[in-house]
């Protein structure tokens, strides 16, 4: 079974939880001895992992020809056998588009002002794709690849299943962009099949884009195992550590940690918190937490990458993630792997699937303040939490997510 996969991110250099995801499920995938993926992605570092699976560059996929030697293609490209397959694919007129020398699109590999603009140019690359590639099945990872494997269906016949990772209604607290549903949609009514990464995500699918639940399945994300956890120390200070991982921005409802924190500090001592990420609701979290006056126990890391991501949480003696609407939710699992307990709201999509992590509404600030002082302030609650917690991890594996896809791809070539 041959999956051209279109994605945008995958580790180490990731934005969010769609990579981490992209890589654990090709990874868990690529235990099926027939199973060959080729990733799509708009611009490679050139340090991702390739022993499991091929990755393609869409900036280094000419979709206009440019007629050089094989010389300088040699000097300009890491493949110049590559280069002229794919050149060899180029069927119509992307001369519009702006290109480099050689007839590629700069790809900036992140989320720029022009997106809307990027994700078409992405879809001309997917047109050469699938003219220049063998494969039985296109897998479209989250909407901004959908243009792109709508386009690679209709030249090749072959089917297409799309991955939601999360929808404009989690993303904007349902202020949805027209033009973003626009194409989720039409993503979802044109595939084959659909997966979802909860049953909260496939809710949404069905009753905000009217989509048949028949052509929605769930497959839960899953943690890859961490080679170094057992490196990872706990730190020994005297304060309590009270984490919150993630993007800044509204969809992950950094002002009610920040509430809960005020909260706590009113009658909890030597606890502190530490709001980890990047996005565009720092600053208003910095100036509430001011407001509140507990800016001498409230941190601010920025964005933080790789291990150091699970330093942070095996440094915390509790996690907490207060999304408004969370599709899925990778961190607490992180979390939960170093050994931290976590406190996650309802609203999101791995709640379906953690027994030993704490549930509530995200705007319950009181029975998470309430939480916190417990966990902070009884020894026993915290090491049943901790040892529960990893127990229930080890047997959340991106494998046995990789089986049910794989189970998907082969109901849909059946059709």
């Amino acid at each position: 079974m041959k999956a051209l996969m279109l994605g945008w991110e995958f580790p180490p250099h990731i934005l969010g939880g769609l990579g981490t995801a992209s890589y654990g499920l090709t990874k868990g995938m690529s235990v099926q001895k027939d199973m060959e993926i080729t990733f799509v992605i708009p611009k490679p570092h050139g340090d991702e992992d390739t022993s499991f699976l091929r990755i393609i560059g869409a900036n280094s996929v000419p979709v206009v020809w440019r007629d050089i030697s094989y010389q300088y293609a040699m000097e300009r490209t890491k493949n110049a056998d590559e280069y002229f397959q794919f050149r060899n694919g180029i069927k119509y007129d992307f001369s519009r588009i702006g290109v480099n020398d050689i007839g590629c699109v700069e790809f900036s590999g992140i989320y720029p002002k022009n997106l809307m603009e990027e994700i078409y140019n992405y879809e001309a690359v997917a047109s050469v794709l699938a003219h220049s590639l063998d494969f039985d099945i296109i897998h479209s990872h989250d909407w901004l690849t959908y243009p792109a494997g709508i386009f690679a269906k209709n030249i090749s016949g072959k089917p297409l299943v799309i991955h939601v990772h999360a929808t404009d209604y989690d993303r904007s607290r349902g202020q949805v962009n027209p033009e973003v549903y626009r194409i989720e949609k039409q993503g979802m009514d044109l595939a084959d099949h659909i997966i979802t990464v909860s049953d909260l995500t496939k809710r949404t699918v069905v009753e905000k884009y009217h989509i048949s639940p028949n052509k929605v399945t769930t497959v839960h994300n899953a943690v890859m195992p961490l080679e170094f956890v057992d490196e990872l120390k706990q730190r020994q200070g005297k304060d309590k550590i009270v984490t919150f991982l993630g993007r800044i921005t509204m969809q992950k409802g950094p002002e009610y940690f920040v509430e809960v924190a005020s909260k706590v500090l009113e009658k909890t001592k030597g606890v502190r918190f530490v709001m980890a990420g990047s996005g565009d609701m720092m600053d208003k979290m910095v100036r509430l937490v001011a407001q509140k006056g507990i800016a001498d126990k409230f941190h601010f890391t920025g964005f933080l990458k790789g291990r150091e991501v699970y330093d942070m949480l095996a440094q915390s003696d509790v996690y907490m993630m207060p999304s408004v609407s969370e599709p899925f939710g990778i961190s607490p699992l992180e979390a939960m792997q170093c050994g931290t307990p976590s406190i996650i709201s309802k609203q999101s999509g791995c709640a379906e699937i953690l027994h030993h992590a704490i549930k509530t509404d995200y705007w319950d600030i009181q029975s998470m303040a309430d939480y916190i002082h417990a966990i902070v302030k009884y020894p026993a609650m915290y090491k049943a939490l901790r040892r529960n917690g990893l127990d229930e991890i080890a047997n959340i594996k991106w494998e046995y997510a990789g089986q049910k896809v794989r189970q998907i791809y082969d109901n849909v070539m059946k059709r």
